[in-house]
């Protein structure tokens, strides 16, 4: 291992990509596929990230949680609401719709434990129209299955599985700069 700027470097073991390209391939096509399902029902960008914070600190991805708590600020939410997220029940930062995200989303991510009960449901459906549920669920499952993968890229020496592997990498287009290899394939 080596020390970059006072931070330790995994050495790489396996080139994902290279060796598992039709996977990478799918992931990518299933992130892109979630993005569209919230584009087509114009899905708040501030509520999707605050969705995926959430989602990623219930799963307790280190990865995750930097990269969405970033593309938050860079899209305007605020430091304060990104800190009550872990208590977001005993705040009043959050709106109704909010609230009912947060917790459909904390149903369907601790979906072993809660088998999302109906009372979860029901207070998204209050909210949200059927399209944006599907939509919603859509960015929840897309946010279980991420920090799986990292964390399978972190044991292989993948840098991208790692906080600074995608560091000075952008995508193009609108939006915050932010490095989603599954999202480009490399």
């Amino acid at each position: 291992m080596t020390a970059i700027d006072g931070l330790t470097q995994i050495p790489v073991r396996l080139d994902f990509d290279a060796h598992a390209d039709g996977f990478a391939r799918a992931l990518a096509h299933l992130d892109r596929a979630a993005t569209k399902e919230l584009d087509k029902v114009d899905f708040d960008p501030r509520l999707r990230e605050l969705v995926r914070i959430r989602a990623s600190q219930l799963n307790g991805c280190a990865y995750c949680i930097d990269m969405h708590t970033k593309d938050a600020r860079a899209i305007g939410e605020t430091e304060q609401r990104i800190y009550a997220l872990p208590a977001w029940r005993e705040t009043p930062y959050f709106t109704g719709r909010e609230r009912a995200a947060l917790a459909f989303t904390e149903a369907v991510t601790r979906l072993a434990d809660t088998h999302v009960p109906d009372g979860a449901y029901q207070e998204v459906a209050a909210e949200f129209s059927q399209d944006e549920i599907g939509a919603l669920v859509s960015l929840i499952v897309n946010q279980r299955r991420l920090p799986s993968v990292v964390r399978i890229l972190v044991l292989i020496g993948e840098p991208r599985g790692s906080l600074r592997g995608c560091a000075g990498r952008a995508l193009p287009g609108p939006g915050p700069a932010r490095c989603r290899w599954w999202r480009t394939g490399r």
